[in-house]
């Protein structure tokens, strides 16, 4: 304030505020002239909202302890008091209070928390546990895994089946150069017929790891092909004894391959598509060299008898193509191979009766019987091994398991019921006394 002399100050006078040893108040010097001066000037002051420090307490409440008591007018009232959550039954309390997925950048679609994560189904991590605390803990470890997750379909999303295109001429010259091959070949003996069948079988192995890998998993695929091979070298030497010793082998070489991987994998894809190529095509395939085998083929009666099962199998596979397009309308099995009509399956069933019937008693030892009897069975394990190739394609998403063949799409796509038949055959010849 400005004094009389025109300083804005009064000169300091050395006087400091007085207390009083029976007066628990202090005074200040100069309050009163502040208050004069405001009077001089009509400056309004508002009184305080706070009391006076000397007045005793009035019970009152801060707003910031009660929040309730706060004005639902305010904008701000609306928001919850900050609390601590600990355990699950926490969230679920203050659940419906506060929403904070807005301000999440994307939407999220599951209902985890913003700092909550999940490690993706394709991936494990696995850590090692030490014993010793002081000890650096490892690394986790990505092991990378190729099985899919299960649903309730095992087949939903696994194969886009669209209608064939393929040239039904193209197939049909594809299929006459095929069969004069293989008739050149049974002329020339059982040795030219036994490198035929284990090129025929290490190649449909080949295309069947081939499509396993297209899939996701990781077959052996090279030992997978030469135990297919060594099956059937043995078979035609060793006989049916040869399958149970390979097998094993195959079993405990394919642990050790999958041991010494230097990525980790899934052992289970890997091994089980390893074996299961091998039973399917190494394992059935074999019979056909068990036919042919010295000790089981008598007066060189095998080659008839395998030469039979080839020419019953390509009679029906030909019959039910032929006469399902012709007159197909029902699905033999919808899910499967949509194409294959139960038409088709009747007309491949006459189509083998008749070949049997006129084809297979001009070759020596077969008689009228036992090629009826062959039809009969074959007319049922064909389709079967047909369908089963289907199945197998449908799982692992593909239309055609190779393109070796113009028209006729992969080498397996052309054996898979003649897999089926080569067992049958054998059986019937050498258990049941066939004819």
């Amino acid at each position: 304030m400005k004094s009389d002399d025109g300083s804005f100050f009064d000169e300091p006078t050395g006087d400091v505020p007085s207390v009083s040893s029976t007066d628990p108040r202090v005074t200040f010097t100069g309050v009163e002239r502040a208050a004069d001066a405001a009077d001089e000037f009509e400056v309004d002051v508002e009184p305080s909202l706070l009391p006076h420090w000397t007045e005793a307490p009035t019970g009152q409440v801060p707003i910031v302890v009660a929040r309730d008591a706060a004005n639902q007018d305010d904008p701000w009232s609306a928001i919850p008091a900050p609390a601590w959550r600990e355990g699950e039954a926490d969230w679920v309390a203050h659940e419906d209070q506060f929403d904070a997925s807005f301000l999440a950048g994307d939407v999220r679609e599951d209902d985890t928390r913003p700092w909550e994560f999940a490690v993706a189904p394709e991936a494990e991590v696995e850590i090692d546990e030490t014993p010793d605390q002081d000890a650096p803990r490892p690394e986790p470890v990505l092991r990378t895994r190729t099985r899919r997750p299960a649903t309730h379909h095992p087949l939903a999303g696994r194969a886009v089946r669209q209608s064939s295109s393929r040239s039904v001429s193209l197939a049909t010259f594809t299929g006459v150069l095929l069969a004069l091959l293989v008739s050149v070949v049974f002329l020339a003996g059982a040795i030219p017929v036994s490198v035929l069948v284990l090129l025929a079988l290490g190649l449909a192995s080949a295309e069947a790891y081939a499509g396993f890998r297209r899939a996701g998993a990781h077959p052996a695929t090279i030992l997978g092909i030469v135990a297919v091979a060594t099956l059937g070298i043995a078979a035609y030497n060793k006989g049916l004894p040869a399958i149970g010793a390979v097998t094993v082998l195959l079993v405990i070489f394919g642990f050790v391959w999958y041991l010494s991987a230097k990525q980790s994998i899934d052992t289970l894809d890997g091994l089980g598509a390893t074996v299961f190529v091998y039973a399917w095509i190494g394992v059935l395939g074999s019979y056909a060299l068990l036919l042919i085998a010295p000790m089981y083929s008598t007066d060189k009666h095998g080659l008839a008898y395998l030469f039979g099962a080839v020419v019953l199998t390509v009679a029906n596979d030909s019959g039910a193509l032929f006469i399902g397009r012709w007159l197909g309308h029902r699905p033999l099995n919808r899910v499967l191979s949509p194409n294959k009509t139960v038409e088709g399956f009747i007309g491949g069933t006459i189509i083998t009766l008749i070949v049997s019937v006129i084809v297979l008693p001009r070759i020596t030892p077969w008689t009228t019987t036992a090629a009826l009897e062959t039809a009969v069975a074959l007319s049922i394990v064909v389709p079967l091994g047909d369908l089963f190739e289907s199945m197998v394609k449908r799982t692992l998403g593909v239309k055609d398991l190779g393109r070796l063949l113009p028209g006729h799409g992969g080498l397996l796509d052309r054996i898979d019921g003649l897999l089926f038949a080569l067992p049958t055959v054998f059986y019937l010849v050498h258990v049941l006394k066939l004819g």
